[in-house]
């Protein structure tokens, strides 16, 4: 089923969600849960609020409000009825399901020792919608090739959040996997590909498999730490790239540098809008000013779609593509 993510929903906040025109529904890419206040949704980078009877609107105060019964049963729902197995999760912030959905959680927090151990009272959901974009990276895989076109080059991947990072990191890996098209001669081999899927977005799996195409020689770490899972992959998997989403955290960078020392290509993203703002983040700022990536990928998002610009390491721009790459996809 497509759109089997519905079936998180209550079931009056489904028969809503079920009224939508199936091209709108097809490229959703948020939905906002607010107990109390106006039902949202997101999509092509617009945002909309939901009707009782399915319309969409832009006045709040026309909008569905879903009261304590919807946050109980979406919780109950997301949570699989077990909500006291995911108390990881909830002292993180969010939920990961089966098909890499991610649903971020608001409500009070409990402290312990000045941390936070848990989430109450959840009153707020954001259920983020993973979808396979199979061909999101044809405009972008050549420019990460040396000039023989047979190896990778180190690439950071940098955006906001919302503008498909995760997405063009799905379908990379899956094409490096596979490897190219074209005669046998010059086609391009397929590579062991190491994914560390720390919030189980990038593969989806569900009991270890993923759920989405990520290659015929691609192995996942599922749910394990970036750090350790790079440290996992490098001594006992001997990946010829090296996959990871979000890095950032000193532990991080230092695995990434193994990584690279290793031998191992590695590809990854980050959460930023230019490769100069990275240089001021502690766990960052060395691998760039060592100039450890050989390529930077630069996704943006307007009403237009997605466009990118790829960067050596010198900083210097190497193609702008103003062209929308990937569809309405979000990541």
């Amino acid at each position: 089923m497509a759109n089997d993510w519905l079936l998180l929903f209550p079931e009056k906040v489904r028969a809503m969600l079920q009224r939508l025109p199936l091209s709108l529904l097809t490229a959703v890419e948020e939905i906002r849960v607010r107990e109390g206040r106006p039902l949202e949704i997101n999509y092509s980078g617009k945002y909309h609020f939901l009707c009782g009877d399915g319309a969409l609107t832009k006045h709040p105060e026309e909008a569905y409000r879903p009261d304590r019964e919807d946050s109980h049963r979406l919780l109950d729902l997301i949570s699989n009825h077990s909500l006291y197995t995911m108390e990881e999760e909830l002292r993180k912030g969010f939920i990961t399901i089966p098909g890499g959905h991610r649903i971020g959680l608001a409500g009070r927090t409990v402290l312990s020792g000045g941390g936070v151990e848990h989430l109450r009272d959840i009153t707020g959901f954001n259920v983020r919608i993973a979808r396979e974009v199979q061909g999101a990276a044809d405009g972008i895989l050549p420019y990460l090739l040396d000039k023989g076109g047979q190896r990778f080059m180190h690439t950071l991947i940098l955006s906001p959040p919302q503008h498909g990072k995760t997405t063009l990191l799905r379908d990379l890996a899956r094409q490096i996997s596979t490897g190219g098209q074209g005669k046998p001669e010059g086609r391009r081999p397929g590579l062991k590909v190491g994914i560390v899927d720390e919030r189980s977005e990038i593969a989806g799996s569900r009991r270890g498999i993923p759920a989405f195409d990520i290659g015929p020689r691609t192995d996942v770490l599922d749910g394990c730490p970036k750090a350790e899972g790079m440290m996992m992959m490098i001594r006992s998997l001997s990946p010829d790239v090296l996959v990871a989403d979000e890095i950032g955290r000193p532990e991080d960078a230092e695995a990434v540098t193994e990584a690279l020392h290793a031998g191992i290509t590695v590809l990854a993203t980050a959460h930023g809008k230019e490769v100069s703002e990275l240089v001021r983040r502690p766990g960052l700022g060395g691998l760039l000013e060592n100039k450890m990536f050989e390529r930077y990928v630069i996704l943006h998002r307007s009403e237009s779609g997605l466009s990118f610009r790829i960067l050596d390491s010198q900083n210097r721009r190497l193609v702008v593509s103003p062209e929308r790459i990937g569809g309405d996809a979000y990541a």
